[in-house]
């Protein structure tokens, strides 16, 4: 037969004959537990960034951080507004990495003119549209803007129309745009602003 060195009652129980013990007694614990206050969780902020640049191509660091947020679990939306060539349109969205979505207007190549604007106009409209809607519900925690600055310069998308969105954005959505040509009125209102910058 072996015999154990460990009490067999539990420590609450101990504490609480102490406890009872003491108050009968007519003293007080000499430490009393800490009141700890209730934990206030934070909502989320996103915040809107613009990535520009007086050439076009400030693109690539952006699309790696939005794959590797995808990766992460986030759902990313990317919308390159004057990229075609592939046939895409709001109907053939390609998926990525399970939550990253990826648009482009269905033109046959890339739109660079405004002389285009007949042309591209439905098909540029078609895919602000969609950005648009993401802009308010917040269904999507980032959402890229690829040259939109540049078609809003082109006359494909009204600046009003831009602004207001932004302004109007789901308070959790992270926005980040990029492209040369960014207005003036949007970049006012961005909380980073990344300058690409060649000969330096």
């Amino acid at each position: 037969m072996t015999a154990s060195l460990t009490s067999h009652q539990s420590p609450q129980g101990s504490f609480g004959r102490d406890r009872h013990a003491l108050e009968r007694a007519g003293l007080r614990p000499l430490v009393q537990a800490p009141v700890r206050p209730p934990l206030h969780l934070v909502e989320p902020e996103g915040q809107l960034q613009i990535h520009t640049s007086a050439f076009r191509g400030s693109f690539s660091s952006v699309l790696s951080q939005a794959v590797r947020s995808a990766g992460l679990g986030s759902r990313v939306v990317i919308a390159q507004f004057l990229k075609g060539g592939v046939r895409q349109g709001p109907g053939g969205e390609v998926q990525l990495c399970g939550g990253l979505s990826w648009l482009r207007p269905d033109v046959p190549a890339c739109v660079s003119e405004p002389d285009q604007l007949e042309t591209a106009a439905a098909a540029v409209g078609a895919i602000w549209e969609i950005c648009s809607g993401h802009l308010q519900s917040g269904e999507v925690d980032q959402l890229v803007l690829d040259e939109v600055g540049l078609a809003v310069e082109l006359g494909y998308i009204a600046e009003d129309d831009v602004l207001s969105s932004l302004q109007q954005r789901s308070p959790a959505l992270d926005v980040i745009i990029t492209g040369p040509s960014i207005p003036p009125s949007v970049m006012a209102m961005a909380d980073q602003v990344t300058q690409l910058r060649r000969g330096f």
